[in-house]
């Protein structure tokens, strides 16, 4: 062996304790999940890709979580918070696994099929309010932690509304209300000032909360159109304010 070569590098201990816990983490909940899915069916009776497609948005979105864990979790382990934004996350991908059946394979009628959504939904929405407490309370809080639960919000709320429009409880507009995250993300790289860093907010909590609420109720069969509608418009007029107040904020500080 040369002098000048230089020996292997070890493998990081904390790095493989991250990876190996995020994977028994994103196991674990995609496994549970999947048995959710499998009782779903046999008990709905949804249409014939639902297994499938729910299997296949878990072992995807399973692949991205352990993806950007590897590279951007910065506490030793995955942690107890993050299995539960993992868990939010995961009945958000049966959602999407309902919002995807091919409109001839609709099987479930329509009131059943809302009360699935609400069934998924609901339990994704109470969790909300646990894993940020649970991070602080465990000393789990982070910023890897804190991004997780944000896109996570923010898928739900964009699935909700689809499902809203798909299930004919409110018009497109209500998409508004799923794509205005990602519409100020996508504006921040034309405006870098948006880009900015936002102090913590309750409110901005608040209207979280609220929005998905609304939009469970918009998609439960108890609110019957045109109840629906206004349900739902509250819910976007609430998050227009919120986020216009978030922009007012940003173009009021300094700029470099």
């Amino acid at each position: 062996m040369p002098s000048s070569a230089l020996p292997a590098s070890r493998p990081d201990p904390l790095q493989r304790q991250r990876v190996v816990t995020s994977a028994v983490a994103v196991a674990a909940v995609a496994g549970a999940t999947f048995a959710v899915a499998v009782s779903i069916d046999a008990l709905v009776a949804t249409d014939a890709g639902f297994v499938r497609r729910a299997l296949a948005l878990l072992c995807v979105g399973g692949a991205v979580v352990l993806a950007l864990a590897a590279r951007h979790l910065d506490a030793p382990s995955f942690g107890a918070a993050n299995v539960v934004t993992l868990a939010r996350g995961a009945l958000t991908l049966l959602l999407v696994a309902v919002l995807t059946a091919p409109a001839t394979a609709k099987a479930v009628p329509a009131a059943a099929a809302g009360w699935l959504l609400v069934a998924l939904a609901l339990p994704a929405v109470i969790l909300d309010g646990f894993d940020g407490r649970l991070a602080r309370a465990r000393g789990e809080a982070s910023a890897f932690g804190a991004r997780f639960d944000m896109e996570t919000d923010a898928l739900l709320i964009l699935v909700l509304a689809a499902l809203a429009w798909q299930y004919g409880k409110a018009g497109a507009w209500i998409l508004l209300a799923g794509l205005a995250r990602y519409l100020f993300v996508a504006a921040s790289y034309v405006s870098p000032w948006l880009s900015r860093a936002l102090p913590p907010s309750r409110r901005r909590q608040t209207v979280c909360i609220v929005q998905i609420g609304t939009l469970i109720a918009c998609v439960s069969p108890v609110v019957p159109r045109p109840a629906s509608d206004g349900v739902a418009l509250v819910g976007l007029a609430l998050l227009v304010w919120s986020f216009t107040l978030d922009v007012a904020w940003l173009a009021r500080q300094p700029r470099a």
